[in-house]
């Protein structure tokens, strides 16, 4: 509907989708960083076994609700947090569950800056919303080029990691002073929480326990992390399976992490990433260069860098341990 402007409530969706483009707009002025990784998924066949990867794209249609949910959240925070921000010596101020995101580290943003002027990006980082409006340009000039995945994945690390807890900070990546999650409580169990403390609330009901709160939110976030983990480890499980009958294929590839025993190289055409040791690379003796992202050879200096493309062999795929082993191919 979007695209042709035709189809059912075509005009009604329309009307949202420029809605949505205004509340965009204005919250990337007001400093919202916007991270557009792309997400691998997997064609399988009735038994599960990969049979090919496609990335999965966000479209119009994608940015439309995410901007209505992201106001929902927002404007239901902002009904609690507003009053008790403002009353502060009132002993009915409302405990809450916010989704908080803290400022970046200025170590870890300093070394990200560092990197990414390697390949003759630059970033300014003198004001909050200097950091913001030059994160997101250079998102917009790595798209397509081969550095792309490395520096978003660089990019995030360097970010904090939004929490849930009954203390507001707000949140920093989306530029909202009040935050929280409360459009998903089929999936999410904080929104349960928000939901429960909002029927609560307006039936009158007393300020509940911010410390008992608080443990709920820091488990919460804790189980957030596992779940995370544990989706990062069956795609990979997916990823390694896919390359079973790849052994001995070349790819080209993009080095996308350096260790002190080798570096990880993604696959361009399929994302799928392993690593090469450096023991298998025989030209020369290798050692792991941490202040700049690389591993360089001691006789003939040769360096290998982080965003670096290479050819690879698929030398092999381990569905035990999750992983997978490539040698590089001239």
């Amino acid at each position: 509907i979007i695209e042709t402007g035709k189809g059912e409530f075509a005009e009604e969706i329309l009307i949202l989708h420029q809605l949505g483009q205004k509340l965009r707009e204005r919250r990337f002025k007001r400093g919202a960083i916007a991270f557009d990784k792309v997400e691998v998924k997997f064609k399988l066949d009735e038994q599960g076994k990969p049979l090919g990867v496609f990335f999965k794209q966000q479209k119009e249609a994608n940015h439309l609700i995410e901007e209505f949910m992201l106001l929902a959240n927002r404007t239901v925070a902002e009904m609690i947090g507003k009053p008790a921000k403002e009353n502060k010596k009132d002993k009915n101020v409302k405990p809450f569950v916010y989704r908080i995101h803290d400022h970046p580290d200025p170590d870890k943003l300093e070394s990200f800056t560092k990197f990414v002027s390697q390949f003759g990006y630059r970033i300014k980082i003198k004001d909050e919303q200097q950091i913001a409006s030059s994160l997101n340009k250079l998102m917009e000039e790595v798209k397509g080029k081969g550095e792309e995945n490395v520096i978003e994945t660089l990019a995030i690390r360097t970010m904090a990691k939004a929490v849930y807890s009954s203390e507001n900070i707000g949140h920093y990546g989306l530029a909202f002073p009040y935050y929280t999650h409360f459009t998903s409580p089929i999936r999410r169990y904080p929104d349960v929480m928000v939901h429960r403390l909002i029927t609560h609330y307006a039936e009158g009901g007393n300020a509940m326990s911010a410390t008992a709160l608080e443990i709920q939110c820091k488990h919460a976030s804790e189980r957030e992390k596992v779940a995370a983990e544990a989706e990062r480890a069956s795609t990979k499980y997916k990823q390694v399976e896919f390359m079973t009958d790849k052994v001995g294929q070349v790819f080209e590839g993009v080095i996308s992490g350096v260790t002190e025993w080798g570096m990880f190289v993604e696959i361009i055409e399929n994302k799928c990433e392993g690593l090469v040791r450096l023991k298998d690379i025989e030209d020369d003796y290798y050692v792991f260069d941490e202040a700049n992202y690389s591993i360089v050879g001691r006789k003939f200096k040769r360096r290998y860098r982080l965003g670096d493309k290479v050819k690879i062999e698929v030398k092999r795929a381990d569905l035990i341990k999750k992983q997978l082993d490539f040698i590089l191919s001239a």
